[in-house]
């Protein structure tokens, strides 16, 4: 027997029951981007492997290990695309959107892939909402992005939950003087570091800040401060950044590890973090990336976004058990028609009620059935309220409105008066 098909590991599938959620989280995310005028740019998934290999960096995890890359049938490098700065920035370079200074304020949402580890909150397929902003080079604009999510926080009801962790990595040349400091005192105590820290060290010596070992962080522990290293104009845009989050009356965490796994971040960078689910703790993050645009082949331009993990997020609202009740419902009404004329009727009455009832949420019967059968499905689709139409309400323009969680008896209403009684309902249902 030929095995059976399923989906590649740490690829899902989002099925009906899942995708209510989904649909709520990135409705409110795309509402809250609206009203601070953000616009939504769509790029492929695939993108040329040189892409990411000049703007994440060669020594990187992501391109040396994670990234999906194959060529394709003219021999191309292709690669599907593991993050969306990249592609953004591609994206307004080719269409020139960001020329003359004029400022952009984008997002997307989409699928990205990374060749990791699958474990719950990882996965090999992961679903991303990122924000770029393009031309705005204050901390002004880093400090929207943040108090932007800040509010999204606060309209999913998990603010409790997570923790924003604030660092600067100053300029490249502060970072490079940094950097010679943080090899010397590594190279003096190479024997005490981890393997992956150790090939760190020649390749992306920083990273080793954000090492995961035990051993490797309490030897960091007194090893040279990238704060001490910040240039002046760094040090008023983070000045800057944390006096309008003090304002704003947002908490933060300074955290001097804090890297990211991307080589072109430059001064702010920021996580939010929750101890909520585990390992997965990060799940949201960004920062300013003022060099990537001319590293690409285009003129200076200022640069900060940042990306959410949608997969982590819909997990950590499961988690704190924040999804609202009208979301794990489907269906807000079921029609049960009985006999060939209480079918046609019922067809005309349901288009009436989706005209005069705008959202409503409705089922019609199909594959007839006897009175049980269908009120058995009607309850089973999770309605709230059953219409139910035969001969007899046919007969008195009527239909018998049942409801089905409990809510008292079933009752005649007239066609007429049918959808606002159902809009009451609704609402106090």
């Amino acid at each position: 027997m030929s095995k059976s098909l399923q989906a590649i590991r740490g690829m899902n599938d989002i099925l009906p029951e899942q995708t209510p959620l989904w649909r709520y989280f990135e409705n409110s995310v795309a509402r809250l981007l609206d009203g601070y005028g953000y616009r939504q740019i769509r790029m492929p998934i695939v993108e040329a492997t040189e892409l990411f290999k000049r703007s994440i960096g060669e020594v990187t995890d992501i391109v040396e290990k994670e990234m999906y890359t194959f060529d394709d049938r003219n021999g191309d490098s292709l690669t599907l695309r593991p993050e969306g700065t990249a592609s953004c920035v591609r994206a307004v370079l080719e269409h020139g959107i960001s020329g003359g200074g004029q400022v952009q304020k984008l997002w997307y949402i989409g699928p990205m892939f990374r060749h990791e580890r699958p474990q719950k909150g990882r996965y090999r397929q992961f679903h991303q909402i990122g924000v770029e902003v393009f031309n705005l080079d204050g901390p002004d604009i880093d400090a929207e992005l943040i108090v932007l999510t800040w509010r999204l926080w606060g309209l999913l009801g998990i603010r409790d939950a997570v923790k924003l962790e604030l660092n600067s990595l100053g300029t490249s040349e502060a970072r490079a003087t940094y950097r010679e400091a943080l090899v010397a005192y590594l190279s003096a105590r190479a024997d005490q570091l981890d393997e992956d820290s150790k090939r760190r060290l020649l390749s992306n010596p920083l990273r080793v800040l954000d090492s995961k070992v035990p051993e490797t962080q309490a030897l960091l522990t007194d090893a040279p401060k990238l704060a001490d290293y910040l240039d002046e104009a760094s040090r008023l845009h983070f000045e800057g950044l944390k006096a309008r989050l003090d304002a704003a009356g947002i908490p933060y965490v300074l955290n001097t590890k804090l890297v990211r796994g991307l080589d072109y971040y430059s001064k702010t960078v920021f996580e939010w973090v929750t101890d909520k689910l585990g390992a997965q703790g990060t799940v949201c993050a960004g920062g300013r990336y003022d060099g990537l645009v001319e590293q690409m082949g285009g003129k200076p331009t200022a640069g900060v976004g940042f990306a959410m993990g949608i997969e982590r997020l819909i997990l950590l609202l499961e988690t704190l058990e924040k999804v609202p009740e009208e979301i794990a419902r489907q269906v807000d009404v079921y029609l049960c028609a009985f006999g060939d004329a209480a079918e046609l009727a019922g067809l005309q009455l349901a288009e009436r009620l989706r005209d005069q009832v705008p959202g409503l949420r409705l089922v019609v019967n199909a594959g007839a059935g006897s009175f049980k059968s269908q009120l058995k499905k009607a309850d089973k689709s999770g309605a709230l309220f059953a219409v139910v139409l035969g001969e007899d309400e046919l007969g008195q323009q009527v239909v018998g409105f049942k409801p089905l969680r409990g809510q008292g008896e079933q009752q005649n209403i007239a066609w007429d008066a049918l959808a606002e009684h159902l809009e009451t309902s609704l609402q106090q249902g």
